[in-house]
């Protein structure tokens, strides 16, 4: 049920993503994120059905499916990571820049951590063997950057799970996007076009 809630979540993500982009006609998306578009137009088709029940999974109305921009939000972005990652449109952007970098698994984690830090202590145990298969395991399908200590540590808090199972690990793959990931999507052509535009209005 999990698995299917995150994936859920993150389809639903890419389809707002690719209404904005059709929205405000800011940003030619199939030229800078070809994979994300492709991947975001068979999800809009696969799963726009899904997002007229989304307000049970979610909470959020069906106005918020199709997002716009405050003029002043993108340049707040560039202000701190923390704003860009709790702005749902910069999420999205920046989400989609990962794809385009083949790097998407360090967002996936982040917010699959986050998740499970509100997990009812009951499903702890299962949640966190299903993150640790998903992106810590040696046959991880989509493994993050962690050394071997962290995954070590990550490993051992896996015999007791807690909330904080996953915090060193969330920890340094949170430090990774900030001083890796994310400046180099402030340096992108999208954002710089992005913000031109707000500019400019």
């Amino acid at each position: 049920m999990w698995g299917c809630y995150m994936r859920f979540f993150f389809f639903k993500q890419e389809i707002m993503m690719l209404s904005l982009v059709e929205n405000t006609g800011w940003i030619n998306l199939t030229v800078t994120f070809p994979p994300f578009f492709n991947r975001a137009k068979e999800l809009k088709a696969l799963f726009g059905s899904l997002l007229q029940k989304s307000d049970s999974i979610t909470g959020h109305s069906k106005k918020s499916d199709k997002l716009r921009f405050n003029v002043e939000e993108p340049l707040k972005w560039k202000e701190s990571f923390d704003n860009l990652l709790t702005s749902p449109n910069g999420l999205c952007l920046f989400r989609a820049f990962l794809v385009s970098e083949f790097s998407e698994e360090n967002i996936a984690f982040y917010l699959a951590c986050e998740d499970y830090k509100a997990t009812k202590p009951s499903k702890l145990a299962s949640k966190a063997k299903k993150i640790y298969d998903e992106f810590i395991g040696s046959d991880a399908p989509r493994e993050v950057n962690l050394d071997h200590a962290t995954k070590a540590i990550t490993k051992e808090n896996m015999e007791q799970p807690s909330q904080s199972c996953f915090d060193v690990a969330q920890s340094k793959i949170y430090t990774l996007m900030e001083k890796d990931c994310y400046p180099r999507f402030l340096k992108s052509s999208t954002y710089l076009e992005l913000t031109r535009k707000t500019k400019t209005g």
